[in-house]
Formats: C-alpha cells, structure tokens, sequence
C-alpha cells in the first residue's frame, strides 16, 4: 500500500540534513547511510549515495529515472550464484557448466559450403 500523499514521502531527517549540507558545499562526497527505506527526491540527484546492504556499502548515483524509488532497491541485499538443479548437473557430468559453451557457428560453415 502507498503512503498518503499529504504525509509526503520518507527521508530520514539525518539522511535529509545530509544532503543539504553536501549541496549547500557544492563538495562531490560520497553520503553513507543505512537508511535503505527511504524515498529519492529530486534534491538527491547528481549526488552519489553509500548504501548498506548488510555487509557492506555499495555506490549508488542517483539519476532523475529513481526519483520516487527507495535507496535499498539499488543495493541488493542477496547474491544470486546458482539454482540447485544446476549443482546437481555439475556434480553428475563432473565438469561445471557454464551454459554459454563456445559452439561453431552454422550459419558460417553454411556459407562456405556454397
């Protein structure tokens, strides 16, 4: 469910008090904050943001398009390595497979036997 427009949107006060401070200074630094939820507002823009992800703080510059989009949708919180069904084939064929294998091209070898 969205948030009632007469609230506005949310930006912690501290992340808010932060930004306007860099702006102010006219500096390019780099904010960090742990602030995932709250909402991109156009006076973020051209501003690089340190997102925690929960490990570790991750670059986000922020561009007109993520105007009305939160933080933490930038700096995923999971890593996606592989599905089990594909660690199961690896361990049966005995070599890991990398799905994009190196294939002769057909349409190339049908051309020179014209």
């Amino acid at each position: 469910m969205a948030r009632s427009l007469h609230k506005g949107p949310y930006v912690e006060h501290t992340l808010a008090k932060k930004i306007e401070a860099i702006k102010a200074s006219g500096k390019r630094e780099v904010v960090k904050t742990y602030k995932r939820a709250s909402m991109i507002t156009p006076d973020f823009v051209g501003l690089t943001i340190a997102v925690y992800d929960g490990r570790k703080f991750v670059s986000v510059f922020v561009t007109e398009n993520m105007i009305g989009h939160r933080l933490g949708e930038f700096a995923p919180t999971r890593i996606f390595r592989m599905h089990s069904g594909q660690r199961q084939t690896e361990k049966s064929s005995g070599a890991p497979s990398s799905g994009s294998a190196p294939k002769a091209p057909a349409a190339a070898s049908a051309t020179k036997e014209k």
